[in-house]
């Protein structure tokens, strides 16, 4: 089942090359403030399976005709290991690697959407870099999950796309401004895509292919990072994991456009625009 939100917050159920709007099964209003119709869903989602299971065979409409909003924008975290596969490690130039350096937070106001701009700050004296990863979203509210027990807590997975401004700064500030962290086009469940740990995922800007690896190739695979990560904190339904980034990372500029593609989930290509805000003081040399 491929599940996402659409237009003004719709939940939908993408079938083939429609969408159907199931937002009348759910409890929640899909429009009130804060967005959490579809952490909802997840959390009671073999409640609601049967009957979203049957509206799979309502008409809908083409998906070509709405705009593909950010499956969860309010998960309670993002969850990000940096460092995960070797090659990007030696790219950059470090040695410690996820094993050793665990994991950062994004803030959930980074999320955006397949249909959304990844929007970049006023900094050109600073280089922003794009990030391939594979999203995993959790399913149920779960701690100290044993590695042998990883997949009982996942309800999908989904294309992320890590944004980050260059830099000596914390990694969180570099990483943190508004559309940095785009997930989509929507959730492949669990069960629909089968094992994760053998995914092929690339990325290109405009015709340009920049990253091109595969999950296998991890340095902390995915039943390590859900390990890790619920041992040190609850991880509640609809939280994301952002598995990590291979080697190919490069700068992304205005009137760019962003291709990034999973097996057995799909892709997204997003827009980059420039702003005239985000001009934040930490990133701005001074004077000489």
């Amino acid at each position: 089942m491929k599940i996402t939100r659409f237009d003004n917050g719709q939940v939908g159920l993408v079938v083939d090359d429609r969408i159907v709007d199931v937002s009348d099964l759910l409890d929640s209003d899909v429009h009130a403030w804060p967005p959490v119709a579809m952490n909802r869903l997840i959390a009671d989602f073999a409640r609601f399976r049967p009957a979203l299971e049957a509206a799979a065979q309502r008409p809908g409409v083409p998906l070509s005709s709405v705009t593909l909003r950010t499956p969860v924008p309010a998960a309670s975290k993002v969850i990000a290991y940096p460092i995960n596969y070797h090659d990007h490690g030696i790219e950059m130039g470090r040695d410690l690697r996820a094993t050793n350096l665990g994991f950062f937070l994004k803030p959930p106001s980074s999320l955006c959407g397949a249909g959304d701009d990844i929007v970049l700050p006023d900094l050109p004296e600073r280089r922003i870099d794009h990030e391939c990863e594979l999203a995993i979203v959790i399913g149920t509210r779960c701690r100290d999950v044993k590695r042998e027990d990883w997949a009982s807590v996942i309800f999908g997975y989904s294309c992320l796309m890590d944004i980050v401004v260059r830099g000596k700064e914390e990694r969180v500030a570099r990483k943190a401004y508004d559309s940095f962290c785009p997930v989509g086009p929507w959730i492949v469940t669990a069960d629909e895509l089968g094992d994760p740990n053998a995914l092929r995922g690339q990325l290109w800007v405009n015709d340009e292919l920049r990253q091109d690896a595969n999950t296998r190739d991890l340095v902390l695979d995915i039943p390590g990072m859900i390990e890790v990560a619920s041992h040190i904190m609850t991880l509640e339904p609809g939280d994301i994991i952002a598995c990590g980034t291979p080697a190919g990372v490069g700068p992304i500029r205005n009137g760019d456009r962003v291709r990034i593609e999973f097996e057995r989930i799909g892709g997204m290509t997003m827009k980059v625009v420039q702003s005239d805000g985000g001009r934040a003081s930490i990133f701005i040399p001074p004077a000489p």
